[in-house]
């Protein structure tokens, strides 16, 4: 299967990291480049004590968002914040825990954001507690932690050593890495863990003039559930789209675009960071040769319209140094299955993906598809299903065929 490392199971994953008032909050700073640098959306909680340690700055630059404060913030407030980031969270971990956070913990009060994050979300809450070797000791402590265990919420740490206070013994903070680790480890491994993939959907555009255009029927629909299995599965997904009307997937990168030059434009841009390309888009083969500025007139009985050839956006994929492995659509009417064995050959994909647009119900416009995965190893028919059913089960077979060019290390 695909490589996984423990600190890639953090890839795509939103972890939710609350910092109250000890020393050991210098630390956290490191603790969310860790996080990052492991693939991990990082969004962060202040109490206020911990502001007096490190400022909110720092973290915002580190995490790339603003950090949250208040419980009673009424920007926030407006929309829930304190239940929105309860839900968008992963994983609460709270580092460094001191000993009040701990009894606040376990008391299950709600009078501040971070403990009424705590009480509101459903993701698993892991603490990492820092405070004075004779706070770690104390009965009341040892009695909250009990409390908390038996809740489910998992206790990294502490470590034993000097002490800010001066003093030796158990209650310093784990570093940044161990907790880092740890908090990957949490995880289940998934089948595209850490693995950078790009995905076109949708048509293309191609203007005749400045209200007309040539197009065609194709929804993006199985392009949007692939980027959406893509990033269950692990991927850092980028979803490079033409003119649909389709939410974007959680997780995923999205980038819009609208003709073919437009298309080939922002795939190049993307590839240095390309481990895995598929290309489901249904780009227009021909382009008007001369687009008119104004809007052309009806006035002659015809009207004849050149057209000159699209770059083939694929076969530039596959030219591309390094290559990614790349999956490609064939979307045919006729004799599917031999040209698209062709269309592999020529265009040197490691996987083509074939289906008959011909048959009602299926391909484009529809919410459901048949396909035939075909490949250097051999070729598999899916019979009909929903796409975003499809989508898991061609995810699940790209990823295990990308594993057998990029084994274990």
């Amino acid at each position: 299967m695909v490589a996984n490392p423990v600190s890639q199971r953090l890839s795509n994953r939103r972890i939710l990291l609350g910092i109250a008032g000890g020393i050991a909050a210098y630390k956290s700073a490191e603790l969310v480049r860790r996080l990052r640098d492991h693939g991990a959306d990082v969004r962060v909680i202040m109490t206020r004590a911990a502001t007096e340690f490190i400022t909110p700055m720092t973290l915002q630059a580190l995490s790339g968002h603003p950090v949250h404060l208040d419980l009673l913030d009424p920007a926030a407030e407006a929309a829930m914040g304190h239940i929105e980031l309860a839900r968008w969270a992963d994983l609460l971990v709270i580092a460094p825990a001191t000993a009040n956070t701990l009894s606040r913990l376990a008391e299950g009060r709600a009078d501040e954001l971070l403990t009424a994050v705590a009480l509101a979300t459903r993701a698993p809450v892991a603490v990492a507690p820092a405070m004075n070797q004779a706070m770690w000791a104390n009965a009341a402590t040892q009695a909250n932690l009990q409390t908390l265990a038996a809740r489910g919420i998992r206790v990294m740490g502490p470590a034993e050593g000097s002490q800010a206070c001066g003093e030796v013994g158990a209650g310093r903070m784990l570093e940044a890495p161990d907790i880092a680790d740890r908090v990957a480890a949490m995880f289940e491994s998934r089948l595209l863990d850490g693995v950078r993939v790009v995905i076109t959907a949708g048509p293309t555009r191609e203007a005749i003039d400045p209200v007309r255009f040539i197009s065609n029927h194709s929804s993006g629909r199985m392009g949007f559930a692939l980027a959406r299995a893509a990033a269950a599965a692990g991927a850092h997904t980028t979803l490079i789209a033409g003119p649909v009307h389709l939410p974007t997937p959680e997780r995923v990168q999205r980038v819009d675009v609208v003709s073919a030059a437009d298309m080939l434009a922002a795939v190049e841009t993307a590839l240095p960071d390309c481990d895995l390309f598929i290309g489901t888009a249904a780009v227009a083969d021909y382009r008007p040769a001369e687009v008119a500025q104004q809007k052309i007139k009806k006035q002659a009985e015809t009207l004849s319209l050149a057209l000159t050839r699209n770059p083939d956006i694929i076969s530039r994929v596959t030219q591309a140094s390094p290559r990614p492995f790349t999956v490609g659509f064939a979307a045919e009417t006729n004799d599917v299955l031999a040209y698209a064995r062709n269309k592999r050959e020529a265009k040197r994909l490691d996987m083509i993906i074939a289906n008959d647009v011909s048959v009602p119900g299926i391909g484009f416009e529809s919410t459901e598809n048949a396909v035939t995965i075909i490949s250097s190893h051999g070729e598999q028919s899916l019979d009909r299903m929903p796409k975003e059913q499809l989508a898991d089960t061609l995810i699940h077979a790209i990823a295990d065929a990308y594993s057998q060019q990029h084994p274990n290390p």
